[in-house]
């Protein structure tokens, strides 16, 4: 008796050795994985896991990181710099904006600093001073030098000697005038200025400076009163104190028993940067009295003063601002101050004599939310917009999250170093996860759940505060105690093949390397049903490359799930697929 001969199946063989990371959409490219943990692009085209991180203590009630020379945080209140405490404590409690400036650390929303190379200089931003008592009004020069009192008279005084003052009254007003001998006429001075003594003690000199722009009510002058700036100071303990306002003191005259209030203010700013030596800010709402969309730039060099007007080119800035809505971030990029709104930004282009102009873009802004999101990495600038994270350079934002899927994310938090873009947000139904992308090669990778109240990059470490626990973690590890062996996961998408017919592997050749005392664990799912079905663990007694074959049962579709704990790097898939019949 004959029997027929079956030809036997063919074979094919497909080898994956480059691996692309995250990609959660429904038709991935080969290499990717619908989900990841605690993997990274560091030895690509190798999957390999991240970074063991160091652990570098607990924050209480954290508040904040800054990078700067030193890592800069705030716990308890209280400003640390390098993990020593400074003077400036007693800060509110909640998330804090820390700007740097120089050799200064400033703190948002309260409005206070501190001077990194000099403890000594730490306080508020904004000064406040009310005094009760007698004071001395006289004119003076702008030094504070005191003048004689000027002759009141419609016409001009005869005789006059040099420098010998003329105060000419008319229906318009008084008018001070100065005799010049040399030219033989009256000039009339366009700013005069008058000089307040009173004693605070050393307050004044304390609070303030030469040039503050301040508000002032109270004085019995009422052209003395209002936003002025003070033009000279002068006094301490046991002297008496000096202001010197412009404006017009008629004589000489001393006030009893008056109540004089002297401030310096901040504006309340939503966010706030520093961008060429100028701190910059945003308001959106109430401030103070008034309802604003505003723009905020202090006087160049000093961060303490908003109402500084002097008519130069280092004088303090405001714009008002026509498009609606809230403020949603601000961040200092390629010499730009940027403000973004959900639906656009604002980008003002800084002029040398102080003409400062604002240009607005309708984009993908900033999600509401996300400001700490914002973060340059290499030469360009990602955030979280709305619906997806956007790199912008300059035009218009483009997406680079497609990998990412469908999932809405909220409450961003991004930090960067080494051309890794980390970002932490919190999902519509997975809860918080912590993703990395390499800003280079344009792949994602979650990590883990970690949520992230911020992120500060300081001598080539990238810091990070945990929300959950308060530790201050080192994500390359450099700093603080390394954490033990973390597990990891890779899962793969819905393994499709190119012929409709029914086929099934044959197996799966994985090649690998696993540091000494790791293990991997292998688990496959059949047909998008069931649970997961474990292949066999390996575990590892030494540095090397081995090949694992799996044998999968006959399925139209599987997935692979690769676990384990323990560093490693896994080198290359192969599948070899074979045809069967459509029984």
């Amino acid at each position: 008796m004959r029997f027929p001969t079956l030809a036997p199946g063919v074979q094919t063989r497909r080898v994956t050795d480059v691996f692309n990371g995250l990609d959660r959409r429904l038709r991935a490219p080969d290499g990717c994985f619908r989900d990841t943990e605690n993997l990274s692009a560091r030895h690509w085209p190798l999957l390999s896991t991240r970074l063991r991180r160091g652990v570098c203590g607990t924050l209480e009630s954290p508040g904040g990181l800054l990078g700067k020379d030193a890592l800069c945080h705030v716990a308890g209140g209280t400003l640390y710099v390098n993990g020593l405490p400074t003077a400036l404590t007693g800060l509110s409690p909640g998330l804090k904006q820390l700007v740097g400036m120089g050799a200064y650390v400033l703190v948002f929303p309260d409005k206070k600093f501190y001077n990194t190379e000099d403890p000594t200089d730490c306080g508020s931003m904004e000064a406040d001073f009310t005094l009760t008592g007698d004071l001395t009004l006289s004119l003076c020069g702008l030094d504070g030098t005191p003048w004689p009192d000027p002759t009141p008279s419609p016409t001009a005084p005869e005789a006059p000697a040099n420098g010998a003052l003329w105060l000419q009254s008319g229906e318009g007003g008084a008018t001070l005038c100065q005799w010049s001998e040399a030219l033989g006429l009256w000039n009339e001075l366009s700013t005069v200025y008058t000089r307040v003594e009173f004693t605070s003690e050393g307050e004044i000199p304390r609070l303030f400076r030469a040039y503050d722009g301040v508000e002032i009510e109270g004085l019995p002058l009422e052209d003395l009163n209002g936003s002025k700036i003070l033009y000279a100071l002068g006094g301490g303990e046991g002297e008496r104190d000096c202001i010197v306002l412009a404006g017009l003191c008629p004589a000489a005259f001393t006030a009893e028993n008056v109540t004089v209030r002297l401030r310096r203010r901040v504006p309340d700013m939503d966010f706030v940067c520093q961008c060429q030596n100028r701190l910059w800010g945003c308001r959106y709402g109430r401030n103070g009295d008034e309802t604003v969309n505003e723009l905020y730039a202090s006087a160049l060099g000093d961060f303490k003063n908003f109402r500084q007007y002097l008519g130069l080119a280092t004088d303090s800035w405001t714009a008002s601002v026509g498009s609606d809505g809230e403020w949603t971030g601000a961040v200092s990029y390629l010499g730009h101050p940027l403000f973004f709104k959900e639906d656009r930004l604002h980008t003002v282009t800084i002029s040398p004599i102080g003409a400062h102009s604002v240009e607005e873009i309708v984009c993908r802004g900033v999600q509401k939310g996300s400001e700490r999101s914002l973060c340059v990495v290499g030469e360009s600038l990602y955030y979280k917009a709305p619906g997806e994270v956007c790199v912008w350079q300059g035009g218009f934002p483009q997406s680079v999250s497609a990998a990412l899927g469908e999932e809405r994310f909220f409450d961003a938090v991004g930090g960067a170093i080494d051309g890794i873009y980390y970002l932490s947000m919190r999902g519509e139904t997975e809860g918080w996860r912590l993703f990395s992308y390499d800003t280079r090669r344009g792949l994602w990778y979650r990590e883990d759940a970690l949520h992230a109240l911020c992120f500060a990059a300081a001598r080539g470490e990238l810091y990070a505060v945990d929300a959950e626990s308060g530790a201050l973690l080192a994500l390359k590890g450099t700093a603080g105690e390394p954490e033990a062996d973390f597990a990891w996961m890779a899962e793969t998408g819905l393994q499709h093949y190119e012929t409709a017919d029914r086929k099934y592997l044959s197996r799966y050749n994985l090649t690998l390397r696993l540091s000494p005392g790791a293990e991997l664990s292998i688990a496959l799912r059949y047909d998008s049903a069931g649970d997961w079905e474990e292949s066999g663990t390996l575990r590892f007694s030494g540095t090397g490359t081995v090949t694992v074959p799996i044998r999968p049962r006959r399925c139209d579709h599987l997935q692979l799930r690769l676990s384990g704990r323990g560093e490693g790097q896994i080198c290359a898939l192969t599948r070899v697929l074979e045809v069967g019949s459509d029984v």
